[in-house]
């Protein structure tokens, strides 16, 4: 048999109230007259005249009462039946309220979760002393609000909107919290502006926390995004902190909006020029280029080209011997001479090699210069091709450092 867990707003609800006797608090400013309060139990009653500031009131047979004038908005229409509150008896006529009658049916149809208006009266160690009307009320110092900053005092003789948690007429008590409207507020809020958020809107939002896998972004209006590291920037990023500070403000780009706004990704690098726009016809194939090593897999090595773009130098395209690893023949860091052996712009892919188109490795005493040979392969009316080959060779050979001698 399982054993019903106790709520911890009841616990603190108890601990708060230890000591304190919701009947007394206020008791002080709100004395009856001698002439007695009355109940609080409401009399209906007709409007059967208005005499100077005084509305005369047919209660039953031979029982009449007199309610003043300034409680009522406007000068009621005889015959409008109305309820009042009996606050005492002079010169053989019942003293009625209005106002305290509006107040005793107010305490009336208190119930859990509905929304009333409270004045805060004071304050104790466990919270805040609220009036609904001329009754008692408590808040716990928790659901004083969603702002952990707030100074309680503060709100000392303002009228709030709060709810009700707990209402036990027989001992007079009632429980409300503010937290718990705020709450409501912000999310109603909240869920208006995930309506207006869609994919591709631009805002402008402000860094709250940076972890390993990304930053988390304030958008406003009770919005927080996460924008990961992959998206802040063409270029590849190791650790957030190093290009994102707490309290930054940045631009972004919503890329998806997801289990009703609770999970919204955010990108930065797609507000930066895409160099892949322009990368095939800017890097043909056959092409040599500088870069630089960035990163090293078993399968081979990222080769950085320009910002925000890299290409791959498979293992197999490392020399003409078998190389096992990448680091074998590299080393991360190391800048280098590759040529282009193929550009996939839509999967954005660039397969590199180190050997030119005649399979020799690049920038060694076995590679010659293909387009000088090439060249006077197209043009053998120039003369004698042998000897024009020859002396291009020999001119090739020029540019090879020196051998060490033993």
């Amino acid at each position: 048999m399982s054993v019903p867990q106790e709520n911890p707003l009841d616990r603190e609800i108890e601990a708060a109230l230890d000591g304190v006797d919701l009947q007394s608090l206020g008791q002080e400013s709100d004395q009856a007259p001698a002439s007695g309060r009355g109940s609080d139990k409401l009399w209906p009653g007709v409007v059967i005249g208005v005499s100077g500031d005084d509305v005369i009131v047919e209660l039953g047979p031979r029982m009449q009462g007199v309610c003043s004038l300034r409680e009522f908005e406007r000068p009621p229409e005889v015959g409008t039946q109305l309820r009042f509150a009996m606050r005492g008896r002079e010169d053989d006529l019942w003293v009625l309220s209005i106002q305290a009658a509006k107040e005793v049916a107010a305490w009336e149809s208190l119930e859990a979760g509905s929304h009333v208006k409270a004045r805060v009266s004071g304050q104790n160690q466990g919270g805040l002393e609220l009036r609904i009307g001329k009754n008692e009320a408590f808040m716990p110092a928790s659901q004083v609000s969603i702002d952990r900053d707030l100074d309680p005092a503060s709100l000392l003789g303002q009228t709030l909107i709060c709810e009700v948690v707990e209402v036990d007429r027989g001992r007079k008590r009632c429980v409300l919290s503010r937290r718990r409207v705020e709450e409501s507020e912000r999310s109603q809020a909240l869920q208006e502006s995930i309506g207006k958020l869609h994919t591709h809107m631009v805002l402008m939002g402000k860094v709250t926390r940076i972890e390993s896998f990304g930053a988390f972004v304030d958008l406003g209006n009770g919005l927080e995004g996460l924008l990961h590291v992959s998206n802040i920037s063409r270029q590849r990023v190791e650790n957030p902190a190093d290009v994102l500070a707490q309290g930054q403000e940045v631009q972004v780009k919503v890329l998806d909006i997801k289990d009703g706004g609770k999970r919204i990704g955010l990108g930065m690098k797609q507000l930066e020029p895409d160099p892949w726009d322009e990368v095939p016809s800017r890097y043909p194939a056959d092409r040599q280029v500088s870069g630089k090593v960035t990163r090293m897999m078993d399968f081979g090595a990222f080769v950085e080209l320009e910002p925000g773009l890299e290409g791959l130098l498979h293992v197999s395209q490392l020399g003409t011997e078998r190389v096992r690893r990448p680091s074998d023949a590299l080393q991360e860091g190391e800048e280098l001479t590759v040529r282009i052996v193929s550009v996939d712009a839509g999967a954005r892919r660039i397969a590199l090699s180190r050997l030119d188109a005649r399979g020799a490795v690049i920038g060694s005493e076995d590679a010659v210069d293909a387009d000088v040979i090439e060249e006077a392969l197209a043009k053998p009316e120039g003369g004698n091709l042998g000897t024009n080959l020859g002396s291009l060779f020999a001119k090739a050979l020029q540019n090879r450092p020196d051998e060490e001698s033993d």
